[in-house]
């Protein structure tokens, strides 16, 4: 009979997605693992296999819980698409002031993973592609919406726009690591709007 394991897995992951956030995944050992959600080597072999293993669902984790709050705002059919798009940009610059280590913006985990891994990790790039992809679909319906009715003027092409947006939106995350203030990102959001809307 399998001993009933003794830990949260749950904590054991948040705590593991929080190390690999503000650290990246080479830089965080399974010692600081260990450190992090309480347990010893062999109990994060046995649960999560390795390292890697770890990482992905602490990245799965992550993208489940943020792409699925970003699709809430933008797939809300009682507001007009100017204001999802709006309350996106909000929203984002609000995460990287929620979201904070040593001081610091983390950032994205998303990002930081296609900055540190991209082309090196087939598995972790085949879920980043999916979570784009998800992302890129909603903004594109969104802003399709938006030139229906007329809020949103632009005349390009509602994929185009929509790859646009995820490149500022990667953009403001990676600034605000480097110590952007939350003026200067409400200013690039802004600025984004006005390529909508003018």
């Amino acid at each position: 009979m399998a001993r009933p394991r003794t830990f949260d897995e749950e904590r054991a992951l948040d705590a593991a997605m929080r190390a690999f956030w503000a650290n990246g995944y080479e830089a965080t050992s399974t010692q600081d693992l260990c450190d992090v959600t309480g347990l010893g080597r062999s109990s994060i072999y046995n649960t999560f296999s390795s390292k890697q293993d770890l990482f992905r669902r602490t990245l799965a984790r992550y993208i489940e819980t943020t792409t699925s709050n970003q699709l809430a705002i933008l797939d809300d059919p009682e507001r007009p698409a100017v204001e999802r798009l709006r309350a996106l940009f909000a929203s984002i610059v609000d995460a990287e002031f929620e979201n904070r280590g040593d001081g610091r913006s983390l950032g994205c985990l998303t990002v930081n993973t296609t900055v540190e891994l991209a082309g090196r990790d087939e598995e972790s790039d085949r879920m980043l592609e999916r979570d784009t992809g998800r992302r890129l679909a909603s903004l594109r319906a969104a802003i399709e919406d938006g030139q229906r009715a007329g809020d949103l003027t632009s005349t390009r092409d509602a994929g185009s726009l929509a790859r646009f947006l995820v490149a500022v939106i990667g953009g403001m995350r990676v600034s605000a690591q480097g110590g952007a203030d939350r003026p200067t990102l409400e200013s690039i959001a802004g600025t984004a709007m006005d390529a909508l809307t003018h």
